[in-house]
């Protein structure tokens, strides 16, 4: 189906989608993991060295390329949750077959957008804005970016939520310069469903 793949999103998703793992807590105990904003600035470093891996040789090595990427992505991006709002009221009539298909055309689908714009990244300059301290208890924390380049300055922010299950940070959803990826996809999802008459199966199938 027809996804977000213009320019703009493409090499913002490419530069800035980056993402956590924080305090962890429970028992039994575990040692204390890097705060959301310092892992972030870890797995910016992480993605520019995955660039640089593989840019001399995209489009050869591109499923190496998107595997890399992926192994990023996973431990930081609640994939299963997001492609749950994306399905929007069908997520409540879906198979739990059909939810765990989305899913994985979903994450499919967005490493591959996001790594396509990845390899066009050229040097903007990435400010992290907010710096606070997690506080006792705190389960969400909204983390700010902005990426200054020649073309102009784009606001980011990640909406991210801890889980007890994992003692990490993950991503829920991330705004583009006001732009809501995880309602733009729900959007597109909805259309699909309406369009092809409310099944589920015929719009996982398209969704790549």
């Amino acid at each position: 189906m027809e996804r977000v793949k213009s320019g703009l999103i493409a090499s913002l998703l490419a530069i800035s989608f980056v993402v956590s793992a924080a305090l962890a807590a429970g028992e039994p105990p575990v040692q204390v993991a890097e705060g959301p904003y310092e892992k972030i600035e870890q797995i910016t470093v992480d993605l520019l060295n995955v660039i640089e891996q593989h840019r001399e040789d995209y489009p050869v090595n591109q499923l190496a390329f998107f595997a890399a990427l992926n192994s990023i992505l996973d431990a930081s991006v609640d994939f299963k949750y997001i492609a749950k709002q994306v399905m929007g009221p069908y997520a409540k009539t879906a198979s739990t077959e059909q939810r765990e298909l989305f899913a994985q055309a979903f994450r499919d689908g967005l490493v591959e957008t996001y790594g396509r714009g990845l390899i066009g990244y050229s040097g903007q300059e990435m400010i992290l804005l907010n710096h606070a301290d997690i506080k006792p208890g705190q389960r969400k924390v909204v983390v700010k970016q902005e990426i200054r380049g020649i073309d102009g300055v784009y606001p980011l922010a990640y909406t991210m939520a801890f889980k007890k299950s994992t003692g990490q940070w993950m991503i829920l959803n991330m705004t583009i310069n006001g732009i809501s990826l995880r309602k733009t996809f729900q959007s597109q999802f909805l259309q699909s469903a309406k369009k092809l008459g409310g099944n589920i199966d015929q719009v996982v199938a398209g969704w790549k």
